[in-house]
């Protein structure tokens, strides 16, 4: 949430989180946000119920209609009001064509002003030790990617790729495509 605000997150935007799973992310946006403005999407239509039921305060806050199943990144039934969307820890266990295709995908969202996610970096073809020790991969999970391999992706969808300087867990570096 914090990394949200920071990019200038308000009460009046409309969030996508895209591999919402439980609701991690979910139970302190839904409240955050005036109603109506989060939406979900995962793979697991079932993860998502779950976790509006169990971890938001008010399940009612949270339309289960908001919830949407999508293991393609292709964000049906998404309206096209979206201004901020975030993928924390997603691509770090897919391959990169996932990523390419979320970002060219949200390139249909006219009002989206930021899209936040998460990585592993290295340039190395071989397994790598990242900074808090979890070894990551170039062609298995969990995944590491080259900075230029990631900046240059987001350009390619149409965005301006942005390293951020926030320090995450397990060495995952945060990026923004505005």
């Amino acid at each position: 949430m914090q990394v949200l605000l920071a990019a200038g997150m308000t009460p009046d935007d409309h969030l996508l989180d895209i591999g919402c799973g439980s609701l991690r992310l979910g139970h302190k946006a839904v409240p955050y946000l005036k109603p109506g403005h989060y939406w979900g999407t995962d793979a697991s239509h079932a993860l998502m119920r779950h976790g509006r039921l169990t971890e938001l305060p008010d399940p009612e806050a949270l339309p289960e209609d908001h919830l949407v199943e999508d293991a393609a990144f292709a964000f049906p039934g998404i309206p096209d009001t979206i201004t901020f969307a975030i993928a924390f820890g997603v691509f770090t266990h897919l391959p990169h064509a996932d990523l390419a295709t979320a970002l060219t995908n949200l390139r249909r969202f006219p009002n989206l002003r930021s899209a936040l996610f998460t990585v592993f970096l290295s340039d190395a073809a071989t397994p790598t030790r990242q900074p808090d020790g979890v070894v990551t991969h170039p062609g298995r999970p969990p995944y590491h990617l080259p900075e230029a391999q990631v900046a240059q992706t987001i350009s390619a969808a149409g965005f301006t790729p942005a390293r951020q300087t926030t320090l995450l867990p397990r060495g995952q570096v945060l990026w923004a495509a505005t």
